[in-house]
């Protein structure tokens, strides 16, 4: 992001400090149904230079990444629009996280991990068809 430019703190915005960064719910929710299917992983694994998966399974080479829609602009949940005296900053910041996951997805696949992205929103619906999308992955690489 820009250097030059400065975040104007709003009380709007107070509720998005402190945000985790490790271990949301939505990735603890996954690990879990992810376990009961009887997968093993490791968190929070480098995985290439610069990439670090929310979890991996190390035995099929399999890094999983858990996308937030709002942070990471999922396109259904995504915000389109941002408003206010920080706008661009936002749209910025979010095309950077977009830029560096894509970044980090070739990384990863560069150094033999199969990726698999899973949103936000797909957990919050149906954790169970989540955990079996990575179920669908080791099941194509074992």
């Amino acid at each position: 992001m820009s250097s030059d430019r400065q975040w104007i703190s709003t009380r709007e915005g107070a509720h998005l400090r402190a945000r985790r960064v490790r271990d949301t719910q939505p990735e603890v929710t996954l690990r879990s149904a992810v376990h009961r299917c009887g997968l093993r992983f490791r968190v929070h694994r480098t995985v290439a230079s610069r990439t670090t998966a929310d979890f991996v399974l190390p035995r099929y080479r399999i890094a999983v990444f858990v996308d937030g829609c709002f942070w990471h602009g999922c396109p259904d949940h995504g915000a389109r629009h941002f408003r206010g005296p920080n706008a661009a900053l936002w749209k910025e910041k979010i095309a950077t996280n977009v830029a560096r996951d894509e970044r980090n997805t070739m990384a990863a696949g560069a150094a033999g991990w199969t990726v698999v992205r899973i949103w936000e929103c797909e957990i919050r619906a149906n954790v169970d068809a989540a955990a079996h999308r990575v179920l669908d992955a080791v099941s194509r690489v074992a």
